[in-house]
């Protein structure tokens, strides 16, 4: 998932900076017109000193069975001013050391607020998004050890762009992690070149998650654009999972559906929300659902 992905498509937004952008999951939008340049590496490394930033959980839900699965965690940054959207602060962070520090600082706090749900939950997974430039630098597997969980990696899916692959360095290190059990996820496919299925034929992935752009076409004027049919012969020619993300009306996840996609996430669903909350909703969640006739 782009830092975008978890923002509803009717919310207007930019690459960077917006003059306000508003999120029904956060607290007051920041007017950025006038704090940009506040944004920099130094202010977002007091950020993470202060204890400034946290996660709120998108789930992810079963199209098969309605069951939640899961979740992928995102980042979030509470100034003393407002919530600053990842779009403004994430671009900033990347090809910098502030970037590896942020994505250990994820997995320490995963691992206080998730690991007891997980060890309860040992069919469901937690996704989180992991910046190319720390592959194959052997951080993740020390910070997952070091933050206990380790023991877990088989409920962990790390989700990674094409870019995150982009030398043997990097596909050397996914197809290492896939060796340890971890679950890897090809992020953002847009199934507009041969780019995806280059990076699929060279690493070990065991779930594409297709960007919301391909969802935001479903509409009514357009019910079943072109890319359905790429996607249906994905799913028929081989074992990957797909997750379609930004869904957002009942036509988009009927289509979606329909179209034997295995797992979705999108504010049709659920806004992001806190460990506590998603724990709640897992659990009121999958309580509706009738178990499977023996």
């Amino acid at each position: 998932m782009n830092v975008q992905d978890d923002v509803p498509n009717n919310v207007v937004s930019s690459d960077f900076f917006e003059t306000t952008i508003e999120n029904e999951s956060m607290d007051a939008p920041i007017n950025f017109s006038c704090i940009e340049n506040a944004i920099d590496l130094d202010s977002l490394h007091e950020g993470l000193i202060n204890e400034e930033f946290f996660l709120e959980y998108l789930p992810i839900i079963s199209l098969t069975d309605g069951r939640c699965t899961g979740a992928e965690a995102l980042i979030r940054w509470r100034r003393p001013s407002g919530i600053v959207q990842p779009d403004n602060f994430i671009p900033i962070a990347e090809n910098t050391p502030i970037s590896g520090l942020m994505t250990y600082w994820l997995i320490e706090t995963l691992a206080i607020e998730m690991r007891d749900w997980l060890l309860a939950n040992p069919d469901a997974d937690i996704s989180i998004n992991i910046p190319p430039e720390i592959l194959g630098r052997g951080g993740l597997e020390y910070a997952a050890r070091k933050a206990g969980i380790f023991d877990l990696v088989s409920q962990i899916t790390l989700e990674i762009t094409e870019r995150g692959v982009p030398d043997l360095m990097g596909v050397n290190s996914i197809n290492n992690m896939a060796s340890l059990g971890v679950r890897l996820a090809l992020d953002d496919v847009t199934l507009t070149s041969g780019a995806n299925m280059a990076v699929l034929a060279r690493c070990h992935f065991d779930v594409i998650k297709l960007d919301k752009s391909l969802v935001a076409q479903i509409s009514s004027e357009c019910p079943s654009p072109e890319w359905l049919e790429g996607i249906t012969a994905l799913l028929q020619s081989s074992r990957l999972v797909v997750v379609a993300e930004g869904i957002e009306t009942e036509q988009q996840f009927m289509t979606i559906r329909t179209a034997n996609i295995q797992l979705a996430q999108g504010f049709y669903f659920s806004k992001p929300i806190t460990a506590v909350e998603f724990i709640d909703y897992h659990r009121e969640n999958n309580a509706k659902i009738k178990p499977a006739a023996q």
